[in-house]
Formats: C-alpha cells, structure tokens, sequence
C-alpha cells in the first residue's frame, strides 16, 4: 500500500483534537446541522467554523448549505480510506520481524 505520509499526518493532526474528534464521532451517525454541533460545544459559531473548515478542506467531512445554516456530513469514503490506512500502519507486515525480537538490555528485564 502506497502511503501519503504528509496527507495523513495532517488528518491525524486535525482528528486529535479532542473537539473535533467528538464531532467526528457525532456525524458518524449521520449528517448534522452546525447549530445542533454548536448545541454540544461551549464555543462560538466562528470557532466551529474554522474546525468545520479545517475539516472540509482534508475531505474527511462535506458541507452544504440549507437555509442559514451550513449541514455537514462525514465523507464515507475518505474515511474508510482513513481506516484502512490505519490499519495499514497498525498491523504486522514487513516489519513483522521486529515485533518478535528478543532484544534485552545489558542485565536482563527480569533481573534484579
């Protein structure tokens, strides 16, 4: 698997925030009002904006406009690419080796 590693860091940096995270979350159950996000949070609109943007702009959610207000929703298939690639990272592959390696420093772990 070909990896963008500067893409998903930038993802991965954007999803730790525990904030967005929780937004996250929420719209994996489906597409959301920014006023029923807004309902969640101690922040202002222009804060959840610019959380909303930063968002939008890596793909990971879709936004249209209703109304006032803007609707936003997780794009599936970024996000299955998401899980995958961490899966990708997270299971043994050619560095399987390395998880069975019986390193040990100069005394012993279990000497005392």
């Amino acid at each position: 698997m070909q990896i963008d590693y500067e893409k998903y860091a930038r993802i991965f940096k954007v999803m730790s925030d525990p904030k967005r995270l929780k937004i996250i979350d929420m719209l994996s159950e489906g597409e959301l009002c920014a006023c029923k996000i807004l309902e969640e949070f101690h922040i202002t609109q222009p804060t959840l904006s610019h959380d909303m943007k930063l968002m939008c702009d890596l793909g990971i959610v879709k936004a249209r406009k209703e109304g006032k207000w803007m609707q936003y929703s997780l794009d599936i298939d970024v996000m299955n690419e998401v899980y995958k690639t961490v899966g990708h990272l997270m299971i043994p592959g050619d560095y399987a080796g390395l998880l069975n390696c019986n390193c040990s420093t100069e005394k012993g772990e279990n000497e005392s």
